[in-house]
C-alpha cells in the first residue's frame, strides 16, 4: 500500500524542468552545457585563454585546429555522474583521447566551493593539460608522476580580471595529502609506473608529483636534473636508473618536506600576450537537446552490457525527430554499436537527406555497411567499393578529419587486402592530426614494423610505455620496445596482431578525487 501511495505521489508531483542545452564553439573546444549562456561563454573564454597561456608559457605552436580535432567538453551535473560514466569510484573528471573525437567529461558542480576542494575549472584544466601533452609532446615519454604533476601544475591557473593568467599556485584540494605526511616517498614515486598504488599513494602521485615539479621548475638548487631525468627515460633507461639524476632520493624527500611549508612562486602571462578568437554560443535544437544525455553515454563508450540500454534510450529519444540530423546521428551510432546495421544506415541516410555534409552521418553509413559486410562474410568488390565511396564522401567534406582516413585504411585490412599507398599515407596523416589516439599510434607502429621502419615504430611506442591510467597498454608497449631492441621484429608483429582490441584502450586519463579518508581531513 505504501509503495502505491508513493508511486501516486510521484506521478502527481510536477517534473522538474531541465534547463536548455547550449553549445559554446571556439578555436580549440566545443562545450556542451546546461549552464546559462553568459556563464558558458565565460567558461569557454577562459578555456581559450588557458590554451593560449600554456602555449606562450612553453613556446608551443598554435596552428589552426580543424573542427574535427577540437576537444569536446561535456559539462554534466556532478562528480557522482562522472564517476558512474567512468565506471570507477573517486573519479572527478576524465579525458578520452580519440582521433576525431577526443572528449572531456567534467562536473558542473564539484566539492563544497571552498579553496580546499575540487572545482569544475581545476578538473577541466587538468584534463585538457593531458590533451596538450599528447598533442604537443607526443614524441616523448613521461613517467606517471610527471604526467599528473604537470596537469596539476596547470590546473590551478588563475584568471585575473585584467585578462592575465597566473601559473604556479598550489592545488589546495591536495593539501590534506601533502600536509598529512608522505604517502609516496621519492624511491616509490619515481618508479610508480611499475607499482600498484593504494588510494593514499595515488593521491600522492598527483599532489607529490605537483610538489616535485614545482620545486624543480621554480627552485634553483637542482637546475638541470629534471631534463637529465627525462632524457634518461627517453633513452630507454629504467625508472630506477633514470632516478639517479636526482642523487640521494632521501635527501630530495627532506628538501620537499621543507619546501612544502614555504611560499610558492608563480608566473604571470600578461593579457597582451593572450589574444583569442571568437566564442560563439548557440542553443541546441529540440532533437539535439533531447538526445544529449544518451549522446554523452554513447560517446563516453559502451560495452556488450551497456550498449543495448544506450541503444534503446537513443531509439526512444530520437524517434520524434526523424528530420533532425544530430538526433539521427546519435541513433545511428548506438544502433551500430549493437549490430543493428540496417537501422544505423537508415538513420545515417535520414541525417544526410537533411544535411548532405554531415560527416558523422557518412562515417556511420560506412561503419554500418562495414559491419553488415563483415557479418555476412561479404568481401565482394561491389560492397567494399560502396563502403569506400561513403568514406571518401566524408573525407572530401573535411580532409583533416582523421576518422575517415582511419576507416579507409581499415577497409583494406579488415578483408585482408594490402592497403594502397593512399591508405597508408592516410593512416600516417591521421596520426599527425590526432597524436593523442593510442589505438591509432599502435596501428601506425604496426605498419612501420611491417615495412621495416624499426626506428619509427619504436618512436611511436615510447610514449605509450608510460601510461598512469593504462597499465596494460604500458606493459604491452614496453614488451614491444624490448622485442625491437633485441631484433625480434616478427615476434613484435605477432604480438600486435594477437592483442585483443580492448587491451589498447586501457584506463582513460582521470582526475582522482582524494581518498575517502582524506575528505574529512583538514588542510
Amino acid at each position: 500500500m505504501l509503495r502505491k501511495l508513493l508511486a501516486l505521489a510521484l506521478l502527481a508531483a510536477p517534473m522538474s524542468a531541465h534547463a536548455d542545452w547550449y553549445e559554446a564553439s571556439t578555436g580549440h573546444f566545443v562545450v556542451y552545457s546546461e549552464q546559462k549562456p553568459e556563464t558558458l561563454k565565460t567558461f569557454a573564454t577562459n578555456l581559450e585563454r588557458f590554451d593560449k597561456a600554456v602555449r606562450v608559457r612553453y613556446g608551443l605552436h598554435d596552428d589552426p585546429v580543424g573542427k574535427a580535432n577540437r576537444v569536446t567538453v561535456y559539462v554534466i551535473d556532478d562528480t557522482g555522474d562522472v564517476a558512474k560514466l567512468a565506471g570507477m569510484r573517486m573519479v572527478a573528471g576524465l579525458y578520452r583521447p580519440r582521433a576525431g573525437g577526443s572528449l572531456a567529461l567534467v562536473p558542473r558542480n564539484a566539492g563544497n566551493g571552498s579553496k580546499t576542494d575540487f572545482s569544475p575549472q581545476a578538473i577541466l584544466l587538468h584534463e585538457y593539460t593531458h590533451h596538450l601533452m599528447w598533442t604537443n609532446f607526443s614524441g616523448a615519454a613521461f613517467p606517471g608522476w610527471f604526467v599528473e604533476g604537470f596537469a596539476e601544475s596547470l590546473a590551478t591557473a588563475v584568471f585575473e580580471k585584467d585578462g592575465s593568467v597566473l601559473f604556479g599556485y598550489p592545488p589546495q584540494y591536495r593539501g590534506w595529502g601533502l600536509m598529512a605526511g608522505n604517502a609516496l616517498p621519492m624511491e616509490k614515486m619515481l618508479v610508480a609506473d611499475t607499482l600498484k598504488l593504494n588510494d593514499e599513494q595515488t593521491d600522492g602521485l598527483y599532489g607529490r608529483g605537483w610538489l616535485l615539479l614545482h620545486y624543480l621548475t621554480f627552485g634553483k638548487a637542482r637546475e638541470g636534473q629534471l631534463p637529465a631525468y627525462i632524457k634518461a627515460i627517453n633513452e630507454g633507461k629504467s625508472p630506477k636508473e633514470a632516478a639517479t639524476a636526482f642523487g640521494d632520493l632521501r635527501k630530495l624527500d627532506r628538501e620537499l618536506e621543507a619546501y612544502k611549508k614555504g611560499r610558492f612562486s608563480a608566473m604571470r602571462i600578461a593579457a597582451a600576450a593572450l589574444p583569442i578568437g571568437e566564442v560563439t554560443i548557440r542553443k541546441l535544437g529540440p532533437g539535439e537537446a533531447a538526445t544529449m544525455d544518451v549522446r554523452i553515454r554513447s560517446k563516453n563508450g559502451v560495452d556488450a552490457k551497456t550498449a543495448p540500454r544506450v541503444y534503446e534510450a537513443a531509439k526512444k529519444a530520437a524517434a520524434p525527430y526523424p528530420n533532425d540530423p544530430a538526433a539521427q546521428i546519435v541513433f545511428a551510432e548506438t544502433a551500430h554499436d549493437v549490430g543493428a546495421y540496417a537501422e544505423a544506415e537508415a538513420a545515417a541516410d535520414r541525417a544526410l537527406a537533411v544535411d548532405p555534409k554531415a560527416i558523422d552521418a557518412w562515417v556511420y553509413k560506412a561503419k554500418a555497411r562495414i559491419g553488415a559486410a563483415m557479418k555476412a562474410h561479404d568481401q565482394s568488390k561491389e560492397s567494399w567499393s560502396a563502403i569506400r565511396k561513403a568514406i571518401v564522401s566524408a573525407n572530401r567534406i573535411d580532409p583533416d578529419d582523421p576518422e575517415p582516413l582511419i576507416l579507409y585504411y581499415q577497409s583494406f585490412v579488415l578483408i585482408d587486402q594490402p592497403p594502397t599507398e593512399v591508405a597508408k599515407k592516410g593512416l600516417n596523416r591521421a596520426l599527425e592530426l590526432a597524436p593523442e589516439d593510442r589505438e591509432l599510434r599502435l596501428n601506425v607502429a604496426t605498419l612501420d614494423l611491417r615495412e621495416g621502419r624499426k626506428a619509427e615504430a619504436r618512436a611511436r611506442l615510447v610514449p605509450l610505455a608510460y601510461q598512469p591510467h593504462a597499465r596494460g597498454l604500458a606493459l604491452l608497449a614496453t614488451a614491444l620496445i624490448a622485442m625491437i631492441d633485441n631484433g625480434k621484429i616478427d615476434d613484435a608483429i605477432k604480438t600486435l596482431d594477437a592483442k585483443p582490441a580492448e587491451d589498447t584502450e586501457g584506463k582513460t586519463n582521470i582526475v582522482r578525487a582524494r581518498p575517502l579518508a582524506a575528505t574529512h581531513g583538514r588542510f
